[in-house]
């Protein structure tokens, strides 16, 4: 089966959730905004710890992100693992309004003659010789609630700023659902009173550890993070929603959580 195909078995499969989920949130007035939910491929890059780093950093710095922007994927966000398992890894965050975008994004890299050149030393690395171990890769859709990827002030200016990196998992689809209604139901606004921006908040289509969904919060730096979090942990509107009879169920509606903080690469744009 090619990949298109695939994409397009694995996104009916997972239709009828994410269409409960709208239903669901449309019953509960979900602010949501009036612009299409983007489409997301976060990548990981696992890597050893040598030549492999810089051939890579180099490698999204002078070749990825500008063909990918020229693609009209962006912003894109590249970072570093600064605390997290399997380091040294990089993530590649690449958001499109179209799906086929991003479906048929390597195949139109491989046509880019400006694309190709400044990437050899990465695309065409010897076998024997890799800059990486293994790329691993996630389709995700935004939120209808936060439909776009929404980088800090801070990303512009290339300012100090950290990136706190989430994983939900939860153990059936319906439990699933209830998590996606409970940030519509005000768990977007606790993080912002919180001091906490929102990067994106989205739902796993395609990937590993399904059902889960996955979002992105930046903070200044790691003080502002733990400050931050405690903010959001002591709020009344969160114990409120937290204590909400259609969420506080035993056992939960989160039974893992992945949890990663990223620095981001001098050539990120997020």
């Amino acid at each position: 089966m090619d990949r298109r195909n695939f994409l397009s078995s694995s996104l009916a499969a997972s239709a009828l959730s994410f269409a409960t989920a709208g239903d669901l949130l449309a019953q509960a007035g979900s602010p949501a905004d009036n612009s299409a939910p983007e489409y997301m491929d976060l990548r990981r890059y696992h890597l050893a710890s040598g030549p492999g780093v810089k051939i890579t950093n180099d490698f999204f710095a002078d070749a990825l992100i500008p063909a990918l922007n020229r693609l009209g994927i962006g912003p894109v966000g590249a970072f570093s693992v600064y605390f997290g398992p399997d380091t040294p890894s990089y993530y590649l965050l690449m958001p499109s309004a179209k799906l086929e975008t991003l479906v048929t994004a390597d195949i139109e890299l491989g046509k880019d003659v400006v694309f190709m050149k400044a990437a050899a030393p990465f695309w065409d690395a010897p076998a024997a010789t890799p800059p990486y171990i293994r790329i691993e890769s996630s389709l995700l859709r935004a939120f209808p609630g936060y439909p776009k990827v929404t980088p800090p002030a801070s990303a512009a200016a290339k300012g100090k700023r950290v990136y706190h990196l989430r994983q939900y998992q939860s153990p059936t689809n319906m439990d699933h659902v209830r998590k996606v209604e409970m940030f519509h139901n005000g768990e977007f606004g606790i993080f912002a009173k919180a001091g906490a921006t929102g990067v994106f908040y989205a739902d796993t289509l395609v990937g590993p550890n399904l059902p889960n969904l996955t979002y992105m919060l930046s903070f200044p730096d790691m003080t502002s993070l733990e400050t931050d979090w405690g903010k959001f942990s002591a709020d009344p509107d969160w114990k409120k929603l937290s204590a909400d009879s259609r969420f506080n169920l035993d056992p939960p509606t989160v039974s893992n959580v992945t949890s990663l903080v990223l620095h981001p690469l001098a050539c990120s744009q997020v």
